[in-house]
């Protein structure tokens, strides 16, 4: 698959984290939860509301607009 942003995975699907089209806050902000460049995690849930993805063991939600502005690879 091309390049998509986590916004337009479903669950189950893995990925890792390719760009992030974010500000520096934001992209600081999921630096410091371990979603960085290189970054491979798995979609636990994605239909209303925040997106819940598995990372390093770890779950963490985040928001649909900022979600639309991580751009990843499968």
């Amino acid at each position: 698959m091309a390049d998509a942003s986590l916004i337009e995975l479903n669950p189950g699907d893995n990925a890792k984290v390719k760009k992030i089209n974010a500000g520096w806050n934001a992209t600081k902000r999921l630096y410091e939860m371990g979603l960085n460049t290189g970054a491979t995690f798995k979609v636990i849930k994605n239909d209303t509301g925040p997106i819940i993805l598995s990372l390093s063991g770890n779950k963490i939600a985040i928001g649909r607009g900022l979600a639309q502005k991580i751009m990843v690879n499968e």
